[in-house]
């Protein structure tokens, strides 16, 4: 019994998900966890077409969970860098071009 067709659903579920909440929210960490989302449900699309097409998928998906923790590492620096400076990380108070 093939399992791709129910994990490509909930994976596109989860990718819809992340992409409804960059779009309605406003506060920059809830953002930053909905671009996570969105990527650990591309990770398991690769996982699960891995199962079909071969191992490559497995193969991206290292790629992408090191693309993932490096977005991490500098979204975090720069969002405390925010806070530190605005004492506040919603987006719709932070304009950074202005001084």
């Amino acid at each position: 019994m093939s399992l791709v067709g129910p994990s490509l659903a909930v994976s596109a579920l989860l990718f819809a998900i992340g992409v409804l909440g960059v779009l309605v929210r406003r506060n920059a960490i809830v953002i930053f966890m909905c671009v996570e989302l969105m990527l650990n449900a591309v990770n398991l699309s690769f996982v699960a077409l891995s199962a079909a097409y071969g191992l490559s998928g497995q193969i991206f998906v290292f790629f992408v969970m090191t693309v993932a923790a490096a977005e991490a590492a500098v979204g975090l620096a720069i969002m405390l860098a925010i806070f530190r400076h605005h004492k506040s990380v919603d987006l719709q108070n932070i304009n950074l071009l202005r001084g």
